[in-house]
């Protein structure tokens, strides 16, 4: 008998280990007593229990905790990051007033087109009512005449955000404290679709009309060079979500939309398939090798594209024999693009080799 699958660990944001280190932080402060860990709740309700990692005294109004951030079986750059609070207690300020900022390794914003607006710390509304609702259920127990300041930081944030978008978003100096609900689910593709809408704000934000829409880092670096004029921020890398980006470039009304990409993921996006990873390889080269019969009229190279291992594998012989059949690949994907988006925007087609070399740009036929 097959074995079920296992049911896979959720995890936690890095909202939530901020508010989890402020809770930590003020009751240290107010009972004397050093947490090993503390209860907090996501935003839908349910409690989690999360370890201290580290908590320190920095003066008798001051306490400095860590946590380490745990995305359970979906890990993320900040995976095992440390994540921290400083708490402290000031008499100077008005009673339980509440002030949450951001310090070393917390990104601030400099572009608008986000939730936060520019000058601020990138700490997004949940963190920040997470935090707020940890600091109440401690004042609740252990009340305090004092104002609070929750100081969020995160040691290797500038390093770790070296390896994120958050400067082609205008989050620069670190990252972003986030999480809508405090929770991490494995394998969700919330976040991923969450950031390029975000990117598509900061670009619109920016004034941008024209997006160049890429499927991941290295056809991204091919497109800039193709178009070294256009700004970072206009260049999006979407994933495997063609689908969902047409419909948020749509949405946002920007006026046209270029998608860069190699042969494989253009043979799928031809196919009309919202979600690219999905795709079923011996499906997507049937459908191709119909396309080489249909253009060529050579069952010989149509039947070479069917026993194909990708359509990468494809690809150089049709370059060789039926560069025509790329040129269709590519006015189909164009079509669907358009269809996604509702037909509300323009759209071209660029296919690179896997060198880098445009092979098919539909804007030049």
């Amino acid at each position: 008998m097959k074995k079920p699958p296992e049911k896979l660990r959720s995890g936690f944001t890095t909202g939530a280990a901020a508010a989890a280190a402020a809770k930590a932080g003020l009751l240290f402060l107010l009972t004397g007593q050093t947490p090993a860990s503390v209860t907090i709740r996501f935003l839908t309700g349910e409690p989690i229990r999360i370890a201290v990692h580290g908590c320190t005294q920095v003066s008798p109004n001051k306490a400095r905790v860590t946590i380490i951030k745990d995305a359970g079986d979906d890990p993320d750059i900040t995976h095992k990051a440390e994540i921290g609070a400083e708490v402290t207690l000031d008499d100077t300020a008005p009673p339980v007033a509440l002030q949450i900022t951001g310090g070393i390794g917390v990104g601030r914003v400099t572009k608008p087109g986000l939730e936060i607006p520019p000058g601020q710390a990138a700490i997004t509304p949940g963190p920040m009512t997470m935090i707020t609702n940890s600091i109440n259920e401690v004042l609740s127990e252990h009340p305090t005449d004092a104002g609070i300041h929750v100081n969020v930081f995160v040691p290797e944030g500038e390093r770790l955000a070296q390896k994120t978008l958050n400067a082609r978003l205008g989050i620069l100096g670190g990252l972003s404290i986030l999480g809508t609900t405090g929770i991490v689910r494995p394998m969700s593709h919330d976040a991923y679709v969450a950031t390029i809408e975000k990117a598509m704000d900061v670009a619109q934000a920016a004034d941008a009309t024209h997006l160049v829409l890429t499927t991941g880092r290295r056809s991204e670096r091919f497109a800039q060079q193709l178009w070294p004029h256009l700004k970072d921020l206009a260049f999006i890398q979407i994933g495997d979500f063609f689908q969902k980006a047409m419909a948020a470039a749509a949405q946002r009304g920007f006026d046209s939309v270029t998608l860069a990409v190699f042969f494989g993921k253009a043979v799928k996006m031809a196919q009309n398939i919202p979600h690219t990873h999905a795709a079923k390889s011996e499906l997507t080269l049937k459908t191709l090798a119909q396309w080489t019969f249909e253009k060529t009229g050579n069952q010989a190279l149509a039947d070479l594209v069917a026993g194909a291992n990708t359509a990468r594998h494809a690809f150089d012989p049709l370059m060789a024999e039926a560069p025509a059949v790329v040129a269709h690949v590519a006015e189909q994907a164009r079509r669907c693009a358009q269809g996604f988006a509702d037909h509300r925007l323009k759209v071209g087609y660029v296919i690179f080799d896997y060198e880098g070399i445009v092979v098919v740009d539909t804007e030049a036929e």
